[in-house]
């Protein structure tokens, strides 16, 4: 609940980085709430915006709701949508593109992302990184939780299912942060371990789930 307080709060009202990880996305967050005055501010906030606060999460569990009974109506004919299968694919996808990930080569698990999705994290974050003597040190400690918020079923052509696209709240306690490779120095980010979320996003490709998103 902690965690979830504080990242919309500090994401969508103030000028506060995130309580959020890199890994694959490419965002590093600073530790700004890990401050006496940070936690001050953050606490006075929450309280100001408290309904705001209720509303979300009450909206957030009628989403999890309504995708998991969408899932379970195509689930009747294409076990690729029930929610049980789907867990297993979230989490393979998961720990495989971390584990490229930590390798500065994403094109290691390309089969498990679109095309575009896994070069732009190659090109635009992981080799520029490269170049500037910089690693983002990535590592997962588990995986807590996994919520569908989002499901929208889609046909293209002839293929039933194709195109459909699936949104996930994923809940993972990890350490995250970005060095410089000469000195080992940490220019952003915490060496903390937290437990962070993020928004995976899937789309249903020739009859497997990949990821075209990380938020």
């Amino acid at each position: 609940m902690r965690n979830k307080l504080v990242h919309m709060f500090l994401f969508f009202f103030l000028a506060f980085p995130v309580l959020a990880f890199a890994g694959p996305g490419g965002k590093i967050a600073k530790a700004a709430v890990t401050t006496f005055w940070g936690r001050v501010i953050l606490g006075v906030t929450i309280i100001f915006f408290l309904p705001f606060i209720c509303y979300t999460l009450i909206k957030e569990h009628y989403a999890q709701k309504r995708a998991r009974k969408e899932l379970a109506v195509v689930a009747e004919f294409n076990k690729d949508f029930d929610w049980t299968f789907l867990r297993k694919r979230v989490r393979d996808c998961f720990f495989r593109i971390h584990s490229a990930w930590e390798k500065s080569d994403v094109s290691e698990a390309k089969d498990w992302m679109t095309s575009w999705y896994w070069q732009n994290q190659q090109l635009v974050i992981l080799d520029r990184w490269e170049r500037q003597g910089l690693f983002n040190v990535c590592e997962v400690f588990g995986l807590n939780s996994m919520k569908p918020l989002f499901f929208a079923y889609k046909e293209e052509g002839q293929r039933s299912g194709e195109g459909s696209e699936l949104a996930v709240l994923v809940n993972a306690n990890m350490r995250d942060y970005l060095e410089e490779k000469d000195t080992g120095k940490v220019v952003e980010g915490s060496t903390d371990k937290k437990d962070v979320d993020r928004v995976w996003s899937f789309v249903y490709r020739d009859n497997r789930w990949v990821v075209s998103g990380i938020d």
